[in-house]
C-alpha cells in the first residue's frame, strides 16, 4: 500500500477544480491500496501514465481534461502530489520542477 503525501493536497485540488473530484478521489482510493513494485508495474494498470525525470509520474484524469503530476518513491511506498490541473494549464509547466503550492 502506498502512503499519498498528503491527503489534504488531494482535497485542495478537489476543492479548486470541483468537476475532477470524484476521478481524483477515485485515483487516490486506486493508488493507497496498490503495491507497485517499480513504473513498470505501474504502466500496465495506468497504461496513459507517463514516466518524466525525478521518478514523477503523469495521469490523465477524467479522460485528457486534467493531469496530474506525482513523484513515486516505489521503494519507500509513497506518493508526493507535485500539482493538479487542467490540460490547457499542463501545458504552461515545467513538469520535472513543478511543487505543490497552496
Amino acid at each position: 500500500m502506498f502512503n499519498i503525501i498528503t491527503r489534504k493536497t488531494i482535497l485542495e485540488y478537489a476543492k479548486k477544480y470541483p468537476m475532477a473530484a470524484t476521478a481524483l478521489f477515485e485515483w487516490y482510493h486506486e493508488i493507497v491500496i496498490t503495491d507497485f513494485k517499480n513504473f513498470n508495474e505501474l504502466k500496465k494498470v495506468y497504461a496513459n501514465a507517463s514516466l518524466v525525470s525525478d521518478d514523477r509520474v503523469v495521469f490523465n484524469i477524467m479522460g485528457n481534461k486534467f493531469r496530474l503530476v506525482v513523484r513515486f518513491v516505489f521503494d519507500f511506498k509513497v506518493v508526493q502530489i507535485k500539482w493538479f490541473g487542467l490540460h490547457s494549464e499542463y501545458d504552461k509547466i515545467n513538469v520535472a520542477t513543478i511543487q505543490y503550492k497552496k
